[in-house]
């Protein structure tokens, strides 16, 4: 009988965030394309694309590409878990102006994420 070793949670992560680090053009094309798809007026979160993109896991990726895509992306419409915007300060205050002007709503600091969280339907892809 063979006996399965469980893989501490540390290691887990740390061999994620290598590989994130390595370039690959089929994985970063396939989250831009999902960020790309979120239509005005929604929003997901970083998780939810990752897993879109086929991805779980690579939430910190997410946030990578949007960080280095120079505002070729429509960034503003990517939030933390519950609508939260992770931004700070002034790109925190832009980026709920720029979801306000596209009719987002927010229920304090959150956005309304009932209303506006786009729901990615992979099988009309493409």
């Amino acid at each position: 009988m063979v006996r399965m070793q469980r893989i501490p949670k540390e290691k887990i992560v740390r061999a994620l965030m290598k590989e994130i680090q390595r370039p690959n053009e089929e994985r970063d094309s396939a989250i831009m394309r999902v960020i790309r798809s979120i239509p005005k007026g929604k929003v997901a979160t970083y998780s939810q694309i990752a897993g879109a993109a086929g991805y779980p896991m690579y939430h910190r990726l997410v946030a990578r590409i949007l960080r280095h895509s120079g505002g070729r992306l429509p960034w503003q419409r990517v939030v933390g878990a519950g609508g939260e915007i992770k931004l700070h300060l002034d790109a925190a205050l832009e980026q709920r102006l720029r979801l306000e002007m596209e009719g987002v709503t927010f229920r304090g600091r959150r956005v309304n994420m009932e209303q506006h969280q786009h729901v990615f339907r992979m099988w009309e892809e493409e």
